[in-house]
């Protein structure tokens, strides 16, 4: 159970410390961390958890990296149901907690968005549907080229985590306009259930098109990198 255990920490920590920044602290009243800070925060909680968690689990922390990494060959099949709810589990657990904090501000003007994931109205940009699935796709397809890039067996040791954390960094400095950056199943599922949008109806664009380009990227990693490594 350690292993799920670490993804349900780990997935908690990034929801927490990502969409946490988005909440609490982007606009924050006057000066606020803006979308640079909410796309470093995302960064750094990966890039943490997965020094803390990465041994333990392999720190994935998102169904998408899950179901990649289990078509590029990197990840068992008995395990891909138990860590993706895990990380739903977690995920859901941290958006309680922020929501019970948030509750706790004078004058409290309800969750509104509560840094949920959309499109059309529900888009930062008033994006559109075709626009968020292109974006989804392509950038959780680079993410794990990313992801098996460093963790090769060929590449340097001990970095992986420091590559991940940027990308994601640079991953939500891309997108937060079109979608507020998703990549990530769980992400997007734990804070849907707390928001007065109406994200939990357009939950399903961020399920799918974070798997279909983790599938993407873990089949172009494997295919031309000569991908032989079993962990």
């Amino acid at each position: 159970m350690n292993k799920y255990l670490a993804e349900f920490l780990g997935t908690f920590w990034l929801v927490f410390g990502g969409c946490g920044s988005a909440v609490l602290a982007a606009a924050f009243p006057e000066l606020g961390i803006g979308f640079a800070g909410v796309a470093l925060a995302f960064g750094l909680t990966v890039l943490t958890a997965a020094y803390a968690l990465g041994h333990i689990s392999g720190g994935h922390f998102n169904p998408a990296v899950s179901v990649g990494l289990w078509v590029g060959g990197r990840f068992d099949a008995k395990d891909l149901i138990p860590y993706i709810v895990a990380q739903v589990v977690g995920a859901v657990a941290a958006a309680f907690v922020l929501y019970l904090i948030v509750q706790g501000q004078a004058g409290f003007p309800g969750t509104g968005g509560f840094a949920t994931n959309g499109y059309g109205d529900l888009s930062p940009g008033k994006y559109a549907l075709s626009s968020v699935i292109l974006i989804e796709i392509v950038l959780t397809a680079f993410f794990l080229i990313i992801i098996m890039g460093a963790t090769d067996r060929r590449a340097p040791a001990g970095f992986a985590p420091i590559a991940i954390g940027l990308a994601l960094t640079l991953i939500h400095l891309i997108s937060i306009p079109v979608t507020n950056t998703s990549v990530n199943p769980a992400r997007s599922t734990g804070v849907a259930f707390f928001a007065e949008t109406q994200a939990l109806s357009q939950l399903w664009v961020f399920w799918v098109a974070p798997i279909i380009g983790g599938v993407i990227g873990a089949l172009i990693y494997k295919g031309f990198a000569g991908e032989r490594d079993p962990h």
